[in-house]
């Protein structure tokens, strides 16, 4: 085996070790990866938050028995493609294999382990805007059509996953305009490559104009509730730790593409990051929406860095350049992973507060971060629904009817009985609800402090309160299950009549529960 090729191979099983070995075994999965895995028994070209290509994984994950290893291998895989795809960058570029090692090394020593851990769109959505700059240099290296269309696709299946690829598009355009680069508007394979990018994301087109345009809906709610609170200046200064054992190099990387002669070609990209930074801190984005920015950045500062200290004393100083990126991540790796067990930080709680990872959205410190307090409790609240369920009586339909989609999704992924399926009014769940057959009994999970009425209690002949989250760093500590048998009024006109309140609420852009 060729010495590369042994050394990438090295980097992409190092990189499958440390998403492994980030999360503690006694960590359930996130409240996010539940819906994305619902999401494949009710495949469409859409959904009310995401495009489809996270459930098309999620078929993938059933098909291979839907462990929590897989459901944590897909992200790491992705990971993975994204270290070739600049390992591969680097090396067109003219980067021998210290430079191809310096920018791995600085993909391991970053927040890509933390998006990693997570089967959400992020971690594809960074490996397609990595390929929209990667065809765009090989097609401006090899003026060879191909690259145009596979430019096409990787913008796609990026847009087909999450539409924040869009925003790239929103920096790249202006920035190719006030280069030589533009240029490429004058190949008219451009154009047609243009139009097989439409022809692949037309469905999910064709989808949110029949549901009228739900990520209309979902961008206000964002901007309403959520991005509202966010910082122009605390997104600018976030970018810095996403990479920063590796800020050396991909500041150089940014450097390179400014000052560079022999980068000149390519200093489009220089004015796509800058472009691309000034939108999204116009919109007041979440900071990691821009992580897709860095990858390509590494490949160009670790081939600057490695030409620079090619020559006389210069090269003592490389094995501190590939030293330094661990050296100052992995103080922080147990911090912002959940690497230790919940029993340990019970006893002997990191010192979470010092990054202030413990703070959490609703701006108060808490023992654990907020990430890591939405991956516990829900195996314990599977396993009270599946007492209550089987208490229930063998005729009649029992409905499962939760809070938010995280309980449902929970429910449905650790439940031990065959066919149990929880639903709740938050999220893509409204719109399964199936009432056509008539429904007896209930069974509730309700956020703590919520309590019934007792018009709902003479709804059923009888009632009981069956257990509680109880895991003391949960974040869904004191969620009840309540079980509610044999019903004495028409619950499916009832929940008809909820339902039916709850999608104009969404409609209407009031929803404050969307994520």
């Amino acid at each position: 085996m060729k010495k590369e090729n042994f050394l990438l191979c090295f980097f992409i099983l190092l990189k499958f070790a440390l998403q492994y070995a980030v999360v503690h075994p006694d960590f359930d999965l996130h409240r996010d990866e539940f819906l994305h895995l619902d999401q494949a028994d009710h495949l469409a070209w859409g959904y009310l938050s995401v495009p489809p290509v996270t459930s098309w994984i999620s078929v993938l994950i059933r098909w291979l028995g839907n462990g929590e290893f897989w459901v944590r291998f897909f992200p790491a895989l992705i990971g993975a493609f994204t270290i070739w795809a600049v390992w591969n960058l680097v090396k067109k570029l003219g980067g021998n294999l210290f430079a191809q090692s310096l920018a791995a090394v600085a993909m391991l020593s970053s927040a890509m382990i933390r998006l990693n851990i997570l089967f959400q769109p992020n971690s594809l959505d960074i490996l397609c805007w990595t390929l929209v700059f990667y065809t765009l240099v090989r097609f401006f290296q090899t003026q060879n059509p191909k690259w145009l269309y596979l430019l096409a696709i990787s913008f796609a299946f990026g847009f087909l996953n999450k539409y924040n690829i869009v925003f790239l598009a929103m920096g790249l355009f202006p920035a190719l305009l006030i280069t030589p680069r533009r240029t490429v508007f004058q190949n008219k394979h451009l154009y047609f490559a243009l139009l097989l990018a439409i022809l692949l994301v037309l469905p999910n087109l064709v989808w949110q104009y029949q549901n009228g345009f739900p990520v209309i809906t979902h961008m206000n709610l964002l901007s309403k509730y959520q991005l509202v609170n966010i910082s122009r200046m605390g997104f600018l200064m976030e970018q810095l730790l996403f990479f920063y054992p590796a800020l050396f190099i991909w500041v150089s990387g940014l450097i390179a593409l400014l000052l560079a002669r022999r980068f000149s070609s390519y200093r489009f990209i220089f004015w796509t990051f800058v472009l691309t930074i000034g939108i999204f801190t116009y919109f007041q984005a979440k900071a990691y929406y821009a992580i897709g920015l860095y990858p390509v950045l590494l490949a160009f500062g670790a081939v600057l860095i490695s030409e620079w200290l090619e020559n006389g004393w210069k090269r003592r100083l490389k094995p501190v350049a590939l030293a330094l990126p661990p050296l100052l991540f992995l103080p922080a790796l147990p911090l912002i992973h959940p690497y230790y067990s919940p029993e340990r930080i019970l006893k002997n709680p990191p010192a979470y507060s010092l990054l202030g990872l413990n703070r959490w959205e609703d701006g108060k410190d808490h023992p654990i971060p907020q990430d890591f307090a939405d991956m516990l409790g829900w195996s314990e609240l599977a396993h009270h629904v599946d007492s209550a369920y089987l208490m229930m009586p063998k005729s009649g339909r029992t409905l499962i009817i939760c809070d938010n989609y995280g309980q449902a999704g929970a429910i449905n992924y650790y439940s031990k009985i065959p066919g149990l399926q929880a639903l709740t009014m938050h999220a893509d769940y409204l719109y399964w609800f199936d009432l056509e057959t008539k429904v007896d009994n209930l069974i509730l999970v309700w956020e703590r402090d919520e309590e019934i009425t007792d018009r709902e209690l003479n709804f059923f002949e009888e009632y009981r309160e069956i257990g509680k989250i109880t895991h003391p760093l949960a974040r869904e500590i004191g969620t009840t299950v309540l079980y509610l048998r044999g019903a004495k009024v028409d619950i499916n006109g009832i929940l008809k009549e909820e339902i039916a309140e709850e999608k104009k609420v969404w409609e209407n852009g009031n929803s404050v529960k969307e994520e």
